[in-house]
């Protein structure tokens, strides 16, 4: 069935939405990016005289789609090369949704992601719906077709799964960049106790090559030795230049709500350190270098406007 200019403009007015719940339930821009255009070619086929909410139809397609790639996912996640890290979304990317609520806010945060991949695929499309959409359980449970009783269930089991202490720090642009001056200069610095009076007794640092880039098969723990690391990653050498293909400028910007520190070769995002922000210190550093989940993050930078490099040519 042709799509008229009317029934685009009502997909055009839900891809927003569609793309930050889809970014929500997967953990990657790229895979969102898809799961929002299948579900455009599954409204494009629909008979859409019998659509009577158009918005419910487009979120119940959607999820459900996203459920199948997060089973697949899963597989795919069991021989992934190194740590699995989210895709992470530069602030002001419509992809990262509402964020009016802690609840909003918190969802999207690289570590809340992260924690998502615990949960099963449904218990995952209970929470993001419930807690960052504020759909009904009612509503959800008509999308997922489960019962009220169920859909309630797995959103207890959930929260209980996702329970942590939250005591992060909310930024603005201007609050973010004097954090990642400052981290950069400690790890810069060579010395590891400038690194340590950052960072929290139990930070956590992980970092997400693909197998692409170099990272550590798995995360460190502990003041000092995240400390001990990050002093030698940011020591300059030229292997490290021409692992991610040439000298990079290093930036100060806000990704998923954190601060983050953003290496920049010829245009193009070569890494970005999200520093996880609490009351007490940074308490995790994630660092994305996997150049497959750096291309929406490219994109956008390519439209901003960074200003002035806190280092060029590290």
């Amino acid at each position: 069935m042709l799509v008229g200019t009317d029934e685009v403009a009502v997909f055009e007015a839900a891809r927003a939405r569609l793309e930050a719940i889809a970014y929500r339930l997967l953990g990657s821009a790229s895979d969102a990016e898809d799961a929002v255009q299948d579900t455009f070619l599954r409204w494009q086929s629909a008979d859409r005289d019998l659509v009577e909410t158009p918005e419910a139809w487009l979120t119940k397609v959607l999820t459900n789609l996203c459920l199948n790639r997060l089973t697949s996912a899963r597989a795919r996640r069991e021989t992934y090369v190194g740590q699995w890290l989210p895709e992470p979304v530069l602030a002001g990317d419509r992809m990262l949704g509402p964020a009016d609520t802690a609840e909003q806010r918190e969802s999207v945060s690289i570590a809340m992601l992260t924690l998502m991949e615990r949960l099963s695929p449904k218990e995952r499309a209970v929470y993001v719906l419930r807690e960052a959409f504020g759909y009904a359980h009612a509503e959800i449970a008509g999308m997922l077709d489960l019962t009220e009783a169920n859909c309630q269930q797995l959103h207890r089991r959930a929260k209980q799964h996702l329970a942590a202490d939250r005591r992060r720090v909310t930024v603005d642009a201007a609050a973010a960049r004097k954090i990642v001056e400052e981290f950069l200069a400690a790890a810069l610095s060579g010395r590891t106790d400038s690194l340590v009076r950052l960072l929290t007794d139990d930070v956590v640092s992980a970092g997400d090559g693909g197998g692409v880039v170099f990272s550590l098969p798995q995360p460190i723990t502990g003041a000092l030795r995240v400390a001990r690391f990050l002093r030698g990653l940011f020591r300059p050498t030229e292997a490290k230049w021409d692992m991610i293909g040439g000298r990079p400028d290093l930036y100060a910007t806000v990704a998923n709500g954190l601060p983050a520190l953003v290496l920049v070769v010829d245009g193009r995002i070569a890494a970005i350190f999200a520093l996880d922000v609490t009351t007490d210190g940074i308490a995790a550093v994630h660092a994305q270098a996997n150049p497959g989940k750096l291309d929406r993050a490219t994109r956008q930078w390519a439209t901003s406007a960074p200003g002035e490099p806190l280092t060029g040519g590290w």
